[in-house]
């Protein structure tokens, strides 16, 4: 794939180094060139000296076929802007970054697709769902949700008093109601297995499962794992991540939100109950 960046910060590059590695064409762009040196020196990608909203520049890169063209500056009206003009001059995806919630409504997304940006990516929104859903499964290590949160991948680490311990899977399968969940692979010590009939469980074991949603309280039991609902959460640092967090948590939880600059906080007092230091 042909994809352009626009803006070489910390998102920006990131995603160059990422998609590099999987051998598509990267082209980046940055009016700053300091921020585009290191990545000049350290990754294969093409790099352009200038603004994303620029018409000459984006004419010229656009000349060949661009499967993708993500913006990802700091400035949310340059990413709108660009993304429009990327699409005119024949970009054949674009998103765009942005930093107004209020652009996720239903109404709005088709409305800026009908600007030609097909999607929007809020990533402080992202971080804080993140952690959300780590609040919500307190008995594993890792999560993720897959089909918008109809299976999640859990991972968990066996200890001595998992009832499973020394167990195949085919023994596991006949004694619980395993339809709901399938383990799919097991990290032991620096192997990774992937578990068939035969092969048992170890204390120490690494196990990646995958659950429906009616599956993962059986689950958790046979892992030997406790669930256990978080009520009273701290949050450290009032950033848009902390505030996101903050706004959905209030609804079943107490929550104290502390940051240093009051300021920082005080656009969010309409929207929280949250008692704010």
């Amino acid at each position: 794939m042909r994809i352009i960046i626009a803006g070489a910060g910390e998102v920006g590059s990131h995603l160059a180094k990422m998609l590099s590695n999987e051998n598509h064409e990267i082209i980046i762009i940055d009016p700053e060139n300091e921020r585009l040196k290191p990545i000049e020196s350290t990754l294969d990608v093409l790099t352009y000296h200038g603004s994303a909203t620029s018409v000459k520049i984006l004419q010229e890169i656009l000349q060949k076929k661009t499967d993708l063209f993500i913006a990802v500056t700091h400035s949310e009206d340059t990413n709108i802007t660009s993304s429009i003009l990327a699409k005119r001059f024949g970009a054949i995806k674009t998103i765009a970054r942005i930093d107004n919630l209020d652009y996720l409504d239903k109404y709005n997304l088709e409305f800026f697709k009908a600007l030609g940006i097909d999607s929007l990516i809020y990533p402080e929104l992202i971080a804080a769902r993140e952690v959300l859903g780590l609040l919500q499964e307190t008995g594993t290590t890792e999560y993720m949700e897959f089909s918008g949160g109809m299976l999640s991948m859990f991972v968990q680490r066996l200890e001595e008093n998992a009832p499973i311990l020394n167990k195949s899977l085919e023994e596991v399968s006949m004694t619980n109601k395993t339809d709901q969940y399938r383990a799919v692979a097991i990290k032991r010590n620096d192997k990774t297995i992937i578990p068939r009939g035969k092969e048992q469980f170890h204390e120490g074991d690494l196990v990646f499962v995958i659950s429906t949603r009616e599956g993962i309280d059986e689950m958790m039991k046979t892992s030997g794992k406790e669930s256990f609902e978080a009520k009273n959460i701290m949050i450290l640092g009032g950033s848009r991540i902390g505030k996101h967090v903050a706004l959905y948590m209030q609804k079943n939880c107490a929550v104290k939100l502390i940051d240093s600059d009051p300021e920082g906080v005080k656009p969010w007092q309409k929207y929280l109950t949250t008692r704010l230091s």
